[in-house]
């Protein structure tokens, strides 16, 4: 599925499924400019995909602040061209029982979750209007489909993202810029390594019984980017081994 060059921006891709997915459009033909609050991780993010032949920018900003965008969108332009394609991956996924979860845990994860693929948007739409043609691909999770134990502002926020998703979708379907969601189920990542969820005891309360990997990600978004997804709008794609069947 090749991307013939167009110019691709991948949010939160220092790491686990952010990095896959920006690799694998690199792969795919696309310029990839890497967005992460992380310089070292989004730089070493954009050397492997110059190192196997791709070209690629990185900088370092806040996703849920619009002059770090503003200023990431710019030198993205200046390197690379307008963008084309946007994946809104970056996002805290924390986990606190719901009476512990204060009014500023509530903001900090809306402002990043929510807020944030709404400025990225705002900022890109324009670059996608300009060439009558764009991609935008939202990262949600399955936690927005099924809900989950002590993750009630986490949940509501990717709920968000989905509505966003079809929203937009609508609002810009006759215009060349298709809007599609994928909310990863039980993928192994840095982060939920780093989670307290017990990795092999849940796996085994799933329908494969085993993890996805952030290359399985990876692919569903390359597929909503290519021009084999030009009639797929406003569209949900679970990504999640079965856990949520819709």
């Amino acid at each position: 599925m090749s991307l013939n060059g167009r110019v691709a921006v991948v949010t939160g891709a220092a790491r686990g499924l952010g990095r896959a997915i920006a690799l694998r459009l690199s792969q795919d033909g696309a310029r990839v400019a890497v967005w992460d609050l992380k310089a070292e991780g989004a730089e070493e993010t954009a050397a492997l995909i110059r190192k196997a032949g791709g070209r690629a920018i990185a900088c370092a900003g806040d996703a849920s602040k619009a002059q770090d965008i503003s200023r990431c969108a710019a030198l993205t332009r200046a390197e690379l061209g307008p963008v084309a394609i946007l994946v809104n991956n970056a996002a805290l996924s924390p986990f606190a029982s719901f009476e512990k979860i204060t009014e500023e845990d509530w903001d900090r994860l809306m402002a990043l979750d929510l807020k944030g693929p709404f400025l990225c948007c705002r900022e890109v739409i324009p670059d996608m209007l300009g060439s009558s043609w764009g991609r935008i691909i939202n990262i949600s999770s399955s936690a927005a489909q099924t809900g989950g134990a002590s993750a009630a502002h986490y949940a509501a926020a990717k709920a968000g993202v989905i509505g966003l998703t079809k929203a937009l979708a609508i609002e810009y379907a006759t215009r060349g810029i298709t809007v599609n969601c994928v909310p990863p189920g039980f993928v192994d990542t840095e982060g939920l390594r780093a989670s307290p969820v017990n990795i092999p005891v849940y796996a085994q309360t799933t329908p494969m019984k085993r993890p996805g990997r952030p290359e399985n990600i990876a692919a569903a978004v390359a597929f909503l980017a290519s021009e084999d997804a030009d009639y797929v709008t406003g569209h949900t794609l679970s990504v999640n081994g079965g856990r949520y069947c819709n």
